[in-house]
């Protein structure tokens, strides 16, 4: 497939995010799971702080090198602060606003059950932990901000002046901040839950047995992709902060997007083994089925590793921006070069091929042709939700412009294009000033 293309005077749109911003968390994540592995640090605190190994580096390269913070995005004005003096009381009214919905989302931590069994057990020591220091934190990190901000009134501050009985605040604004806040504490929770498993399986891995066999090594590599994925996630679930313009400028407003992607997710996921999306009925994985046959173990395993990669590199590619149900700054980059959802389509594809459940243990087409329905159904969730975050982002003009030029070079839209017979978006070219 040829690389995407443009000419001089159809250039593809700037992205939020450099290729650099990625490239250098990687490079902190890896250094940190070098030094683990060395030192046999393997356990669940250890995990975090790889998280800020990967995060802090993308940090002082957002700020040092595409000096993010002085974007017109951020909102901020750094030229003209204002006096302390001059922002107390709408920091009050910030401060209550923002404290309420964190009084919200812990009392729904602490009533939901399923947050204090298994996995999330962790995630909520964390929060537990971690709630005093951001309590008192908050009051100099939102004086400051405040100081410098072109609009003062924001989501917390209206939710605050509802709650103070202030006058000027906006129904809609604060619907904006309760959102983004929902979204913020629900996925963190996730990300931080399932951050301990994964790094402990790189760390504590017998490279030099795992290198004996080529099935191994593709799974090792598999697990180590998605390592990658969820501490990329888990960072920038974490960093919404407007001075590093990675603030949450909306969050989706349509209940058909907020139903497409919570159904993905635990503990509304319809894929679990309970749930009615599961096509796991008597299948078996890949290795099953091609076991004895080296040479197709090899190459099947390689563009299953292949396929990870890509919905790695996806989320990479996000630096410190990455979440769902979010407009946090249009990526044009990397694997959103080719198409507008690299990881949707690269993590469905591993599922067909890593499962291929046409295929039983129990000899019953029947079963294969259930399971395999079950799947299409499945991809069928992630088309949806691709095309709610659509119409969520269309709102952006940057989003709507970088959707049709995807339209007129974007490999797998153009693909797509030509064997539906759809003509490919037609949105005038801008052609140079004379």
């Amino acid at each position: 497939m040829p690389s995407p293309s443009a000419t001089p005077h159809d250039p593809c749109p700037p992205s939020a995010v450099s290729h650099g911003a990625g490239l250098i968390g990687l490079v902190g994540l890896f250094g940190w799971v070098v030094l683990a592995r060395q030192n046999g640090w393997s356990g669940p605190n250890a995990a975090l702080v790889c998280c800020v190994a990967t995060g802090l580096p993308m940090v002082l390269w957002s700020l040092l090198v595409d000096k993010v913070h002085l974007r017109p995005s951020t909102g901020l004005n750094w030229s003209n602060p204002r006096p302390v003096k001059d922002v107390i009381d709408t920091s009050l009214i910030k401060l209550t606003g923002l404290w309420m919905t964190w009084a919200v989302i812990a009392a729904i931590y602490a009533t939901a059950r399923w947050y204090w069994t298994g996995n999330y057990q962790f995630a909520m020591n964390v929060f537990i932990y971690a709630a005093p220091f951001l309590f008192f934190l908050s009051i100099p990190y939102v004086i400051w901000v405040e100081r410098y901000l072109k609009d003062q009134h924001d989501g917390a501050w209206h939710l605050g002046a509802m709650i103070s009985g202030q006058p000027g605040w906006e129904r809609e604004a604060i619907y904006h901040h309760l959102r983004a806040w929902a979204v913020k504490g629900f996925f963190l929770a996730f990300m931080l839950s399932i951050v301990p498993g994964g790094y402990a399986q790189i760390i504590n891995a017998n490279v030099a047995e795992i290198a004996t066999n080529p099935v191994w090594i593709a799974n090792w590599l598999i697990i180590t992709m998605f390592l990658v994925d969820v501490q990329f996630a888990t960072v920038g679930y974490a960093l919404t902060l407007k001075p590093l313009d990675s603030h949450i400028r909306t969050a989706n407003p349509y209940m058909a997007g907020w139903a497409a992607a919570l159904i993905c997710y635990p503990p509304f996921i319809l894929m679990g083994d309970n749930g009615p999306l599961n096509y796991h009925i008597n299948t078996a994985d890949w290795v099953y089925w091609f076991e004895g046959n080296t040479p197709l173990l090899v190459a099947w395993g390689a563009w299953l590793v292949v396929l990870t990669g890509i919905y790695a590199w996806a989320t990479v590619a996000f630096g410190i921006r990455f979440s769902n149900l979010t407009h946090r700054g249009i990526l044009t980059h990397g694997p959103y070069r080719w198409t507008k959802h690299p990881a949707y389509l690269s993590k469905n594809i591993y599922w067909w091929f890593a499962t291929m459940p046409f295929l039983v243990t129990s000899g019953s087409w029947v079963d294969g042709v259930r399971n395999a329905a079950i799947l299409a159904c499945v991809s069928g969730v992630y088309y949806w939700r691709a095309r709610t975050e659509e119409r969520h982002l269309m709102a952006d003009p940057d989003y709507a412009a970088y959707a049709a030029w995807m339209d007129r070079h974007g490999p797998v839209p153009r693909l797509i294009a030509l064997i539906t017979g759809r003509r490919a978006h037609t949105a005038p070219v801008p052609t140079p000033a004379e």
